[in-house]
């Protein structure tokens, strides 16, 4: 049989340890507090994306006309009255600079006027749609604008540095950087209508230039939707814990139920930690990544717990810390290569990634290692005192039952 490493050893360390960090986590929740994401804020939220005018377009014709992108073509729609509707694709394989592309568009339907911003050889597949503005053609020209692959990058401290007369404004870096997109939200404190989606584009343009600024998307998010939102999630953890609670209660015993929800507990007051003193941002994806470790962690916990229930049948005259030192040896290779090849997975996703799915893998990192102390110490170490103290009550009780003899003086 080989060697039993002697985990019960370090079951005492483990929770002094444990409790500094939760207890730090706690104490920085009050002290520094929380950076909320967008998900959980009232106010406007917008996203933009920065990218130079191409051309500008002008319609003087009959009826209406209305512009349109995908991927791989422009698209403009000519209808109204005593008009035959009409649509013509301009696909960017054919007209591959916006030189060629602004002459067809002139040729192609009558009334349309294309003035250049920028060389004629520029790239037509690099034309980006401002998805906010009204696609109605018309007398105001309407800027069409392109992202050159090799534009410089816009830091996201640059972006709050050009928002700075707003305020502190939380931005988030969405893609990657050489996307130049950018999700902005300014909080809405309950003083009034707040600030309006135009002086957010203002201020932006009043920095990077006239025509810089795209946006793609503006949204208020009302300050019910945010406070539902936060309830929603803390309520979903919780009902997470008493699920697991029910399972493991039917599965085994209370003390290994206890000893699970006190183990996940502890893997989400971790990473709550983290989020504290690293100042990550706490949004939707990283309540995403404490429900993943808690299932992650349950099912290693079940798995030690499962492999104690057998040993105990195997070795009924064995005390209950050495069946778990047993079971937990047992198990510590499967634990260890389990969790090594996932984090393999989850640190690609830290490498090749940004944003939010950056902070969401790094989150799952330290859940991961988080997860394997835990079930090695902490949901153990739960059930562990337990027994202990259970042994001591049962003592306890015998002793009092037992008669007192009379002694003869």
């Amino acid at each position: 049989m080989k060697k039993v490493i002697r985990f019960s050893k370090f079951f005492l360390y483990a929770a002094i340890i444990s409790s500094v960090i939760v207890v730090g986590g706690i104490v920085g929740y009050f002290v520094i507090g929380v950076n909320l994401g967008v998900d959980f804020q009232a106010g406007m939220i917008q996203e933009v994306q920065f990218a130079s005018t191409a051309f500008d377009i002008t319609w003087s014709g009959r009826g209406n006309a209305v512009i349109s992108f995908d991927r791989n073509n422009l698209y403009i729609v000519n209808s109204g009255v005593g008009v035959e509707s009409r649509a013509v694709t301009f696909p960017f394989s054919e007209y591959r600079t916006v030189g060629a592309l602004g002459r067809a568009l002139e040729s192609q339907v009558e009334g349309i006027s294309v003035r250049l911003d920028v060389p004629e050889g520029i790239n037509s597949q690099w034309l980006v749609h401002n998805s906010q503005r009204d696609s109605s053609l018309g007398d105001v020209p309407y800027a069409v604008h392109y992202l050159d692959p090799g534009s410089p990058e816009i830091r996201i401290e640059t972006v709050r540095e050009a928002l700075s007369s707003l305020g502190p404004v939380p931005v988030q870096n969405l893609g990657q950087p050489s996307d130049r997109h950018f999700m902005i939200r300014i909080e809405d404190k309950g003083e009034g209508e707040g600030i309006p989606a135009s002086r957010i584009t203002g201020a932006l343009e009043g920095h990077f230039g006239k025509g810089e600024v795209i946006v793609l998307r503006s949204d208020l998010v009302d300050s019910r939707f945010s406070k539902n939102l936060k309830d929603q999630a803390g309520l979903l953890v919780i009902l997470t814990m008493v699920v697991i609670l029910v399972y493991v209660t039917i599965r085994f015993k209370p003390q290994y139920a206890v000893g699970s929800v006190v183990g996940v507990t502890h893997d989400a007051l971790i990473i709550v930690a983290f989020v504290v003193w690293s100042g990550m941002e706490f949004n939707t994806s990283t309540i995403a990544a404490i429900l993943t470790i808690v299932g992650y962690s349950i099912n290693n916990t079940i798995v030690v717990f499962d492999r104690v229930r057998e040993n105990r049948r195997i070795y009924p005259n064995e005390s209950l810390v050495n069946v778990l030192n047993l079971s937990l040896t047992a198990t510590l290779s499967r634990t260890l290569i389990t969790t090594l090849t996932t984090m393999l997975a989850v640190l690609s996703l830290f490498i090749f990634t940004t944003g939010s799915m950056k902070d969401f893998a790094l989150a799952l990192l330290i859940g991961m290692i988080s997860g394997v102390y835990t079930t090695t110490f902490v949901s153990s170490g739960v059930v562990y005192l337990w027994e202990n103290q259970k042994i001591k009550r049962e003592k306890k009780k015998l002793t009092g039952a037992l008669p007192v003899r009379a002694v003869n003086a």
